[in-house]
């Protein structure tokens, strides 16, 4: 005889196997709390602008469903943020960030916090404006659960401990308690709820059971790791130079424990350096120091320089003291290595911990330097403007041009193994200081220079005058304009007791037509493009009223001279050019 069931019973049943079930599995995943752990820094690549490229990856602990859960959560440069298996066997299926209230242990601060760190034991409890005290066994402060977003400490709220006293249970506000006092042996730690930025690394065991730990990695650019070379330059004056480098090394981003660390000499592009990666809720740049902020005066001053491959000169501007903590000398060094334009120096086993500071010798090689003394004679602007500047400004003009002077650099020849990066660089001999400069990124093989001091032995006087005027020379848009012509002069004097081999340099606003001693005349281009210079615009340009037409026909002028100075010879170098103005 067949019995007919229900569809709907049969369903019934069904649906009841599948709730049983899945309450089963929640029971399972309840009773095994989520473990969060730090995945360990393997590797970092440091460049000088702040940025790093950081390698994570170590064996970890699995949750009930084979993940693996990170406390942390980077803020990695856009596009740059990427996450692995280390085990081809088990694949990476996804990655997810999220904020979490996780409890946390903390040391207890108050006694509302001994009170939720000893639930169930017994103490003795004497409350404020009372003299006696009484025997109470701790059952539960009563509180509010705490919102996702609430950050407000335990200490603002007034909550009410139960406690089970000899006549019943009494409800008393922790604030009315003045003291109490264990009888048994005290727990000083309490756990909280605090919200974290967390991330999951979701595995796929392929239908096989989940270890107990994978091996897992992570990789991605984020601001927060610095490198900051410095050379000492020791010269011997007969032309050989000992070049000592050491780094100095900031860390601001993460505990780094016997890691491996590549600094590099290069500036890399990213082309997404200000977006912040989706996989990260907010950056990190607030929290960071000025070592690595790019609106800081002093980062625009010096350390961009420094940041970047600079070849100009910033010699003259002045810097505020950096202040570098020497904490770990005990890296040893691997090697270098090039990558295309960027060069490598490797250390390994580095330690140092979030918001320490290192200083460590990274190279030193000897090269062969030559004394160079130089002059740059720069461009005033033209008299037709200048004249109708205010006295302030007059009287600026004046300090700039009225007591030109010759340099005395020293010029490094790089025969070494690695590019001279831009740096500071202290320049000694015989044991004693003689000035610190700017060391500019000098390839392999080329030549740098360093400057020393003002060479107070030459002398140096600076003339010019017009000598002519020719109107109606030329025409620009209905503008009839003269030709101005002018005649300048520079006289040199060898003060000192030795032979100088001296590089002068003469700029003009308009056109430079000749030059004696063999001078080697350039025309930089037209002005509107921009001025040619190593130290950009002057800081008088901005405060001329320039004409329309003085783009279209005047550009900048340079004569050039290589000159032989005997003790105690004075020589004459002449030159000409001429401008247009109407």
């Amino acid at each position: 005889m067949k019995t007919h069931v229900p569809f709907t019973r049969i369903m019934l049943v069904v649906c009841a196997g599948l709730l049983a079930g899945a309450v089963a599995r929640a029971e399972q995943e309840a009773a095994e709390p989520a473990v969060y752990d730090k995945l360990p820094v393997k590797e970092v690549t440091v460049f000088k602008d702040g940025h790093a490229y950081v390698l994570h990856e170590g064996a970890l602990s699995t949750d009930a469903k084979g993940n693996v859960l990170l406390d942390t959560l980077p803020s990695p440069v856009m596009g740059t943020f990427w996450a692995y298996s280390a085990r081809p066997e088990v694949a990476l299926s996804s990655v997810v960030s999220s904020r979490d209230m996780l409890d946390v242990e903390q040391v207890s601060l108050s006694i509302e916090d001994l009170i939720k760190g000893n639930i169930g034991k017994t103490i003795l409890i004497k409350e404020s404006y009372k003299n006696e005290t009484y025997q109470a066994t701790i059952l539960r402060v009563l509180e509010e659960p705490t919102a996702p977003s609430s950050l407000v400490s335990s200490q603002a709220q007034n909550r009410i401990v139960l406690l089970k006293a000899p006549d019943g249970t009494r409800a008393l506000p922790v604030n009315q308690i003045q003291a109490i006092t264990f009888l048994d042996e005290v727990n000083d730690t309490v756990r909280r709820k605090q919200q974290k930025d967390t991330l999951t690394l979701q595995l796929d065991w392929k239908g096989r059971q989940p270890e107990p730990k994978a091996a897992v990695g992570m990789a991605y650019v984020q601001r927060g790791v610095r490198w900051i070379p410095s050379y000492r330059v020791e010269i011997d004056g007969k032309g050989k130079a000992i070049l000592k480098l050491q780094a100095y090394i900031i860390n601001e981003l993460a505990d780094l424990n016997d890691v491996k660390m590549h600094l590099v000499v290069g500036v890399p592009t990213f082309a997404f350096q200000d977006v912040l990666d989706p996989i990260s809720f907010q950056g990190i740049t607030a929290s960071l120091s000025g070592y690595f902020r790019t609106d800081n005066r002093t980062a625009n001053a010096f350390s961009n320089a420094i940041m970047s491959q600079s070849v100009s000169s910033i010699e003259n501007r002045a810097v505020s003291a950096a202040e570098i903590v020497n904490l770990n000398q005990g890296a040893d060094q691997e090697g270098t290595a090039q990558s295309e334009d960027l060069f490598v120096f490797t250390v390994d086993q580095i330690t140092l911990k979030k918001g320490q500071r290192m200083v460590m010798p990274l190279a030193e090689f000897t090269l062969a330097y030559e004394d160079v003394y130089w002059l740059d004679l720069a461009f005033a602007p033209p008299l037709e403007l200048s004249r109708n500047f205010n006295n302030d400004r007059q009287m600026q003009l004046a300090k700039m041009f009225h007591a030109p002077s010759a340099v005395h650099k020293i010029r490094l020849t790089n025969t070494s193994d690695s590019p001279l990066t831009t740096a500071p660089a202290t320049i000694l001999k015989d044991g004693r200081v003689l000035a610190q400069g700017m060391m500019t990124y000098t390839a392999i093989g080329n030549k740098g220079d360093i400057k020393l001091t003002t060479a107070v032995n030459i002398g140096v006087k600076n003339a010019n005058e017009q000598i002519g005027q020719t109107p109606n020379a030329a025409k620009w848009n209905n503008n009839s304009l003269s030709k101005i012509d002018m005649r300048g002069a520079v006289t040199l004097t060898n003060f000192s007791d030795k032979p100088v081999s001296l590089a002068v340099r003469r700029s003009v606003l308009g056109t430079m037509t000749e030059g004696s001693h063999d001078a080697v005349i350039k025309q930089l281009g037209n002005s509107y493009d921009g001025i040619v210079l190593e130290d950009g615009q002057p800081v008088w340009w901005n405060w001329c009223n320039w004409p329309s037409w003085w783009f279209q026909l005047n550009s900048i002028g340079q004569a050039e001279w290589t000159v032989e100075l005997a003790p105690g010879q004075t020589i004459t170098l002449d030159y000409h050019w001429h401008y247009f103005w109407g």
